[in-house]
């Protein structure tokens, strides 16, 4: 079976290939790989079998073709010359045509047999005419492929306000739903600069401790809940799932904190959530009891 290698392409991408021409490799080794479009250029970052393995490559059919010469050398750099002319090119050409469109990065294939503009644009563009323009100019085939926001950091890479590089350019292998839910659920701020990334979109790691967060919420008791204590009844007032503790308030208006180590055994529920029949406007059910003694009392 021929040797699995993770190679570092353009931007923050990785892939697997296969080495099944035996050649001797070592780390940050250039080498040119099979594309998806034909040849390209990368570096070795991963040739561990064991750790190679516990990234799950799946099924590798692509394949190292060699190490990369002098003349592969070359060549890449007057890719990068070239990448760098096509962009500002490309900037003059949507400001004069007034496309509302926002170019993100372009990328030459190695044998200069194509050029891929990337962009992000709020609605469809019509881009026929840029597209000629750019023909005319490089002589050679021209792709604008339209990515959104999140795609666009993860080929930009960046830092993010956790002062690490950022998940989607580094890790992720693909993006997951992020809802305003969930960070409400954290109570966390619901202030979007504080909540989003640099792609303006609800950041990805607002889902990496729900889990936590919801098994922590379901077995604390909930706001409104009577607890009976040795020093009388109290009220939940609120609840921090991550520490899992709640506060509470005594018939003083005082408010103490208690971890759930601490708390008296549940189940918790507020009055009206069981079946004990106390639920008003429940046709013919007993009325509901007054304030004092609204809810069941969890006794310690």
């Amino acid at each position: 079976m021929s040797e699995i290698i993770q190679v570092s392409l353009r931007g923050s991408r990785r892939e697997f290939f296969l080495n099944s021409r035996n050649l001797w490799l070592r780390l940050r080794d250039r080498v040119v790989v099979q594309g998806e479009h034909g040849e390209t250029l990368g570096n070795v970052i991963l040739k561990d079998p064991t750790l190679v393995a516990l990234k799950k490559p799946g099924n590798v059919t692509r394949e190292i073709i060699r190490k990369a010469e002098e003349e592969d050398l070359d060549q890449d750099d007057h890719n990068l010359a070239l990448e760098s002319e096509a962009f500002d090119y490309c900037r003059q050409r949507i400001d004069l045509r007034e496309l509302k469109m926002e170019l993100s990065e372009v990328e030459v294939a190695f044998r200069k047999n194509r050029i891929m503009f990337f962009f992000t644009a709020e609605q469809r563009v019509d881009f026929r005419e840029l597209v000629k323009d750019l023909a005319s100019r490089f002589q050679t085939r021209i792709e604008l492929r339209q990515i959104g926001v999140r795609d666009q950091a993860k080929r930009v890479d960046g830092c993010g306000p956790c002062g690490r590089a950022f998940c989607c350019s580094t890790w992720m292998k693909s993006f997951h739903p992020v809802t305003l839910k969930m960070a409400r659920e954290q109570n966390l701020s619901l202030n979007p600069t504080k909540i989003s990334g640099a792609c303006g979109r609800l950041m990805c790691c607002l889902s990496y401790e729900l889990a936590q967060y919801r098994d922590s919420a379901a077995k604390l008791p909930p706001v409104g809940t009577k607890i009976g204590t040795g020093k009388g009844t109290v009220v939940v007032t609120r609840t921090e799932s991550y520490a899992e503790t709640v506060w509470v308030r005594d018939d003083e208006g005082a408010e103490h904190k208690i971890a759930y180590d601490e708390l008296p055994p549940g189940p918790y529920h507020k009055c009206g959530d069981c079946s004990c029949g106390k639920k008003s406007g429940n046709g013919g059910a007993p009325d509901a009891p007054p304030d004092d003694e609204a809810g069941p009392v969890a006794e310690r």
